[in-house]
């Protein structure tokens, strides 16, 4: 078994709809979540024909809310992916959850049993006024009382969920969130900054109104980054950051190319040069998979051109950078144009350079969309 595999299974179900989330998922479904299960087991099974030859080591189940399914259910999908594919001994398992729906300590046990052994965790603020706001369904003593019983549990890595610029948020109150969530020692920190997405119930609101600037937004990601590096968080990626041995292992494929398979509506492969993707349709994807016929509603084979357009644009949003003799001995492309673009950004401390491996510094990353549309123009992609 020579290739490695990421393996992402999606949950479109969540006890309720955050007013910023655009992702597919579904809030107080649950009569439909029974007959998910059955096709997205179904599925596992069928699609593992195309996985013959490859070693899963990275499993993610994502959403929505996967803790939201409860033990018995998570179990069941759990089996599938064990009994239908070649599990690495060492994968990196990772389960979503959110405060409220961690479950007891038998259901921690059980998951960890069937391999979970990273769980992912949305706090998303210290702020139980902020929280209401969101429209989370958790406080924040919720958060701390489900990592000490993660920690009980015997989960060992585990990864909190921060955003940074929400309506009415001063500098202050993002240092306290931060200051309070980092002292739960988590193994993983991922904070993002609030993104108004157009048709979601926040882009309507009056709340958005009061929403910090572009401004604001940088000092509270500056200040960040230096405090995690005090606290001993390595930023690995635009909004990730992670003690030593730490990183997402899952997702580094999406960032350096690796191979990937997601199952469930919404979810997106890149396997075996094709990318593709399901409809964001739960009712479809149950129909197509339980007729046998259930068929991508994008499918794309990826260029070697296109393949180095995403070397650079997604390396560049990673501390590792791109590498000039990465990108010609892959892609048989002159890097000189990507170095003469970036080599002016050195100066005005955007860019470093060490050898010829090219990254973007925290100041560079605040701006990375209009630094590799840069590149890529200068590129010729």
């Amino acid at each position: 078994m020579g290739k490695n595999l990421g393996l992402y299974l999606h949950v479109p179900f969540c006890r309720s709809k955050c007013i910023y989330c655009d992702f597919y998922s579904l809030p107080q479904a649950e009569e439909q979540i029974d007959r998910y299960i059955e096709a997205l087991c179904r599925h596992l099974e069928a699609a593992a024909a195309r996985c013959e030859g490859y070693t899963v080591d990275t499993v993610y189940l994502g959403g929505g809310t996967p803790s939201y399914l409860g033990r018995e259910r998570l179990e069941t999908v759990l089996d599938a992916v064990h009994k239908f594919y070649h599990i690495a001994e060492n994968a990196e398992v990772t389960l979503e959850a959110n405060p409220d729906s961690t479950g007891d300590k038998k259901m921690i046990r059980a998951l960890r049993e069937a391999g979970v052994n990273r769980v992912s965790l949305g706090v998303q603020s210290a702020d139980d006024r902020m929280l209401r706001l969101l429209g989370r369904p958790h406080s924040f003593a919720q958060a701390e009382g489900a990592v000490a019983g993660l920690r009980q549990g015997g989960i060992e890595n585990i990864s909190l969920d921060l955003i940074y610029g929400l309506p009415g948020q001063t500098m202050g109150h993002w240092q306290e969130t931060l200051e309070r969530t980092a002292a739960l020692s988590p193994e993983h920190l991922s904070c993002y900054g609030l993104k108004v997405e157009e048709g979601t119930p926040l882009a309507s609101m009056e709340a958005r109104e009061a929403i910090p600037d572009s401004d604001a937004q940088a000092d509270f990601y500056l200040w960040t980054v230096r405090r995690l590096e005090e606290l001993g968080y390595g930023q690995y990626e635009i909004s990730n950051f992670a003690r030593p041995g730490r990183h997402s292992q899952h997702n580094m494929k999406y960032w350096t190319l690796g191979e990937y398979l997601g199952l469930g509506p919404g979810a997106h492969s890149d396997l075996g040069g094709v990318r593709f993707a399901w409809a964001r349709d739960l009712g479809a994807y149950c129909r197509g998979v339980e007729a046998g016929g259930l068929e991508p509603e994008t499918a794309e084979a990826v260029s070697r051109d296109q393949r180095a357009l995403e070397y650079l644009m997604l390396g560049l949003r990673t501390a590792n950078g791109v590498s000039a003799g990465e990108f010609e001995g892959a892609f048989q492309r002159p890097f000189a144009p990507v170095e003469a673009s970036l080599t002016p950004l050195i100066r005005t401390g955007h860019v470093l350079r060490n050898g010829d491996r090219w990254r973007l510094s925290p100041e560079g990353f605040l701006v990375s969309n209009q630094i590799i549309g840069r590149v890529l123009e200068a590129a010729g992609i």
